[in-house]
């Protein structure tokens, strides 16, 4: 909620600014902002959604065992979908058919997207087929033996087929963002959400045997829905749909030569998500710890989901565009804006999310089967992933740019360090650190690998493509740790000195909780002000036309 409500007042600005018409052409850093300030505004929508589905799901079942059995068939067919659907396939595609859209006539662009699309079908429909034939194996291979995956074999074998039309929905989304039409692919989460909340409600539940199916079968109406909602637009830009498999159309073979090692560079997140997994499912954690990392991990998407993916989707196509004219200076700059405007949101975030841990999963998930012990095992797992939110947003930005030229090795090789250090650190903690950390273990080591990740490939890309402003991001870094610091100092005698509320009426804590994450935004934003933060000078030059960042951006007209 802190997160939402810093993005959120961060995107009136540049909203208000998005809906008056224009007098001239899009700045680069403009057309970033009124992108991503689109996406996020669509997708503040999407979070809100998601963190009623959670809390129903929450609400219904705790952090049971059946909690850990459905979270674990939740994430199988999602990693999939995030290394082989929106990972992998659309970092890939969106260089290739940046190109094509350059160099090629739109006949050849969509004969070269309708054979992607059927050839994708198949292979996706493959991977479906063998994941519910295999799921007892699958499962095994995710949490070993532990109780929760018996039953998150049927669980399983319920989603997977997800995975089919949400690939499906990722390629859409690709062509689409090529067009720079963002709002409604951004917009398909809502109906995943819509759909699980649905069936979490006893009218639709009580068809089913248990809540957790039910929520099954309502995750794979939403993946049906996320596909079909973009079908019309998709036929508007000039899709057709004429059926045709091909591995050996040259752009088909371009987006697999780039695809496959992307599977461990851009999915590296989604890796070391399943590397939690089987630690948190160790026979020494305590019940329900997979459900609490799960809940850790959603709270940690506001942020993500909220403005630094919003950046990164945005950017993608940009540096692609970049990429392939060889203007790499525009490139460096549209790269190191964006760490910067990330940083401003998520640095601050990730101190307000360790310092107020306890009270936002008070607040937003401690109902029916969620208890007062859910709420500690959840705390903890937000502690520690909070530490690694600056780095793992940066990531989603930096991966990128590597691949819009055309580069995956670099990514590969940095990836596999970063795994590893992710298992020693896993081993290390539940062997010699469990009774400090306990199931905050997983966490940490994600947090700390994904560190190395970040400062490998910033050093990488700056040896290789020559200086990227690093003393002005410095500077940045030091005001906004500055300023979250004197805030995060404000948030921490704020909840101490409110601890009453622990005891009271639950309107009473919302409204106390309000109280302090409003407080913390402002004081935020007006520090930032007064220690003139180069990032709210820009989104408020960009606002009012006002000259900024020595001449990048608007003059009065």
């Amino acid at each position: 909620m802190y997160v939402m409500l810093s993005g959120f007042s961060c995107q009136l600005i540049v909203s208000i600014r998005v809906r008056a018409p224009e007098r001239r052409p899009l700045t680069e850093k403009k057309q970033i902002l009124k992108s991503a300030s689109i996406i996020t505004l669509v997708t503040i929508v999407s979070r809100i959604l998601g963190y009623v589905r959670d809390q129903r799901i929450a609400l219904l079942l705790g952090t049971t065992p059946a909690a850990d059995a459905y979270v674990l068939a939740y994430r199988i067919p999602n990693l999939f979908r995030r290394l082989v659907a929106e990972g992998s396939m659309t970092a890939s595609f969106i260089p290739v058919f940046s190109s094509y859209m350059r160099e090629k006539s739109g006949k050849e662009l969509w004969e070269f997207a309708n054979r992607l699309f059927w050839t994708l079908a198949l292979v996706a429909a493959v991977i479906t087929v063998l994941g519910m034939v295999f799921s007892p194996t699958v499962v095994r291979l995710f949490a070993g033996r532990n109780i929760a995956g018996i039953q998150a074999v049927e669980l399983n074998r319920i989603i997977f087929p997800y995975l089919f039309f949400v690939s499906l929905a990722a390629l859409a989304m690709g062509i689409l963002n090529c067009f720079n039409v963002f709002g409604l692919p951004a917009a398909t989460p809502v109906f995943l959400n819509l759909a699980t909340i649905l069936f979490t409600f006893a009218i639709v539940r009580n068809y089913f045997r248990d809540a957790a199916t039910s929520i099954a079968v309502g995750v794979l109406v939403g993946g049906v829905l996320q596909f079909l909602i973009q079908v019309p637009l998709l036929v508007r830009k000039g899709m057709n749909f004429n059926f045709g498999i091909s591995f050996s159309h040259p752009a088909i073979r371009d987006v697999a030569r780039l695809m496959i090692p992307r599977l461990f560079g851009i999915g590296i997140g989604q890796i070391n998500l399943l590397i939690d997994t089987r630690f948190a499912t160790a026979s020494m954690m305590p019940e329900g710890s997979l459900a609490a990392l799960y809940l850790a991990d959603r709270v940690m998407e506001l942020v993500l989901g909220g403005y630094a993916i919003a950046v990164a989707t945005a950017i993608l196509p940009m540096m692609s565009h970049q990429a392939a004219g060889k203007d790499y200076e525009a490139l460096k700059k549209t790269l190191s804006f964006s760490v910067r405007i990330v940083a401003f949101i998520t640095i601050p975030a990730a101190l307000g999310l360790m310092i107020l841990r306890e009270p936002i999963i008070r607040v937003l998930f401690q109902h029916g089967q969620f208890v007062a012990e859910s709420t500690r095992l959840t705390a903890r797992a937000l502690l520690y992933y909070s530490i690694g939110l600056p780095a793992l947003a940066s990531v989603k930005l930096i991966v990128p740019a590597f691949y819009s030229t055309r580069d995956t090795k670099t990514p590969v090789i940095i990836a596999s360090i970063s795994l590893v250090i992710n298992i020693v650190l896993n081993i290390v903690f539940i062997q010699f650190f469990y009774k400090r950390v306990q199931n905050g273990g997983p966490a940490l080591a994600t947090a700390l690998a994904t560190f190395f990740d970040f400062f490998a490939l910033f050093i990488i890309f700056r040896i290789r493509y020559g200086s990227m402003g690093t003393m002005e991001i410095l500077r940045s870094f030091s005001k906004i740790f500055l300023c979250a610091g004197i805030m995060g100092v404000a948030c921490w005698f704020g909840n101490y000195y409110t601890t009453f509320t622990i005891h009271s009426r639950f309107l009473v804590q919302l409204l106390v909780f309000a109280g302090l994450i409003v407080g913390a935004t402002v004081l935020y934003l007006a520090l930032a002000w007064v220690f003139r933060c180069h990032e709210i000078e820009e989104v408020y030059g960009i606002a009012t036309r006002r000259r900024i960042g020595g001449g990048d951006g608007y003059a009065e007209p």
